[in-house]
């Protein structure tokens, strides 16, 4: 069954205090992977503005661009995080665009534990 869309507004009034009708479990979960996408996204990309002195695009370009600095490096902390960002990002694609998303539960559980590992290793840099 195709995703129901209108389970974000359902969210999104859940999250304010407005629900009348609580969000459907998997509006959460799509949600979730999206979050930690960008919890990981945004600590690369501040690490790579704040500490590096990059200038991030300022467009979508900005997704390719972080995890593509990071990758370019010989360093094997750099590169998982390359990789896990990459991972996340089509985790987050399909879960914000494809209607049907088979193994939500555990690519939700997934993509939380690659959130952590960047965030860890970013730490580590």
């Amino acid at each position: 069954m195709s995703f129901d869309w209108s389970q974000y507004l359902n969210l999104a009034k859940e999250l304010v205090g407005q629900a009348t009708t609580p969000a459907n479990q998997e509006a959460k979960l799509r949600d979730a992977i999206s979050r930690a996408y960008y919890a990981a996204f945004i600590l690369a990309r501040n690490h790579l503005r704040d500490k590096e002195g990059h200038a991030i695009p300022k467009t979508g370009d900005a997704h390719k661009y972080v995890a593509a600095q990071f990758d370019i490096s010989p360093d094997r902390m750099r590169e998982k995080v390359a990789k896990s960002l990459k991972k996340l990002r089509l985790y987050r694609n399909q879960a914000d665009y494809v209607d049907k998303f088979p193994g939500l539960v555990g690519i939700a559980k997934l993509a939380i534990d690659l959130s952590e590992d960047i965030i860890a290793n970013l730490s580590r840099l």
